[in-house]
């Protein structure tokens, strides 16, 4: 898309449009629909960060829910699936036991927790991965809740940066 003055001057649905791609919470796109314009990126990533911290519990879920699984990078040609795939890109040299012992504890903080695992994984390799899943699993659901906002918080300031950076 281009600088913050193209994203300024988007009309609000296709600005919204875009929005959604770097964190599926539509009250949260619209809150920075709302803001604009924005003098720069700095400005933006913090009108996202603010409008985050809005976000209900159920609003965060929804978002998670729209984040593949760890390990089940999505093959679609969406942006936000090409994103997810860079994301996701230090599990490409994962080896079979490697990418088992992810899946199971997926599978073991989905049941604890009643939701997708959600982390940042850029520039994370699978073991970085793993630690953090069996780590987080330790936590009590209040402070997980904290811990998955703040992860949902960091995807969408390093996407709204791939957004902004992209060719017009």
């Amino acid at each position: 898309m281009g600088r913050i003055e193209d994203f300024n001057g988007l009309a609000a649905k296709w600005a919204e449009r875009e929005l959604i791609a770097c964190c599926a919470a539509p009250r949260w796109a619209r809150l920075l629909v709302a803001g604009r314009p924005y003098p720069d990126r700095a400005a933006l990533l913090a009108a996202a960060d603010a409008a985050n911290a809005q976000l209900t519990w159920p609003e965060v879920r929804a978002a998670v829910d729209a984040h593949p699984r760890i390990g089940q990078r999505p093959d679609g040609q969406r942006r936000e699936d090409r994103w997810s795939r860079g994301e996701q890109s230090g599990l490409d040299g994962a080896t079979e036991p490697a990418r088992a012992a992810i899946a199971e504890a997926t599978v073991e903080y989905e049941r604890r927790f009643g939701h997708r695992f959600l982390v940042c994984a850029t520039g994370r390799s699978d073991t970085q991965l793993l630690a953090a899943l069996r780590d987080r699993l330790g936590n009590d659901p209040d402070i997980e809740q904290a811990v998955v906002r703040e992860e949902l918080r960091r995807i969408a300031a390093l996407r709204i940066g791939k957004l902004l950076d992209e060719p017009a």
